[in-house]
């Protein structure tokens, strides 16, 4: 008795017909696309054998129902991309969703470069310093009125100069008497540590710091010490010389002159009645 050639599903004979092997098992064509077929995720009819079956992702379509959901064209060997399951060209897709150049407002297309600051993007190329139009790259830039300059640029159009060294005041600074200067310039004219968020004094058109400049002007008289004047400390001038007001006594009786009358001899000071000897 010869072997019988039968569908497995319908049991319909495959002598003289079409028929497709399936791990060992015979079918014929309408039983295995019946239970084997995809369904197209387009015209949601099934994808017969005959057909190319377009898979990503577990879903399917024929060749001709894989087309850009915007401007229909074939995607078949082409790349696209997906938003929302929905399949797209990439021109499509840039346009639709991609960011657009900060400088000459045409898309960025996917792979390209792209430079991103504050919410905006450019194109590598668009990127380039206001005032020598050279593309900025990785380097170092400064954005003043919407525009992005260079260093160099910025430094040349806009920055202050140092009214010390004459050199551009990039960053922070410090302003004193309507001038500007760099922080590490501006120092005491004595130990030469910066002033920048110090106390500090004046005379003669040039900068100290407190000590030095107590100990270079401001001694007391009577003790030598410096007078600093910080804490609300109070003192005693006169003819150039200074006194801590505790140190502002009588040489002889030493009382305290605060707040009264003295005399002087050379270099002392004396109460009216001890004065009253010379």
């Amino acid at each position: 008795m010869s072997e019988r050639y039968d569908c497995l599903e319908c049991k319909m004979s495959l002598y003289g017909q079409k028929y497709i092997l399936k791990e060992e098992s015979m079918y014929c064509i309408c039983c295995y696309e019946e239970l084997f077929s995809n369904q197209c995720e387009v015209c949601q009819l099934l994808i017969s054998c005959t057909s190319k079956d377009l898979s990503y992702k577990e879903r399917h379509w024929h060749s001709e129902c894989f087309l850009c959901v915007k401007c229909s064209r074939s995607l078949v060997e082409r790349p696209f991309a997906t938003k929302d399951d929905m399949l797209m060209c990439v021109e499509c897709y840039s346009n639709e969703y991609s960011a657009k150049c900060h400088t000459c407002l045409k898309t960025i297309m996917p792979g390209s470069k792209k430079m991103e600051h504050k919410g905006n993007s450019w194109h590598e190329n668009c990127f380039a310093c206001n005032r020598c139009q050279q593309p900025i790259g990785t380097r170092n830039f400064v954005q003043k009125d919407a525009n992005n300059y260079c260093l160099p640029c910025y430094e040349k159009q806009f920055a202050q100069k140092c009214c010390y060294c004459k050199l551009p005041i990039t960053t922070g600074g410090v302003n004193y008497q309507d001038q500007p200067w760099h922080k590490e310039c501006f120092v005491c004219i004595g130990c030469k540590g910066q002033l920048a968020g110090q106390r500090f004094t004046s005379r003669d058109n040039f900068v100290y710091c407190l000590n030095c400049f107590c100990n270079l002007f401001a001694k007391c008289a009577s003790c030598t010490c410096a007078i600093s004047g910080l804490g609300g400390s109070k003192y005693i001038s006169f003819e150039q010389r200074q006194w801590h007001n505790e140190c502002f006594n009588c040489k002889r009786c030493s009382v305290s002159l605060v707040g009264r009358g003295f005399l002087t001899s050379e270099d002392d000071i004396f109460c009216p009645d001890c004065g009253k000897d010379f």
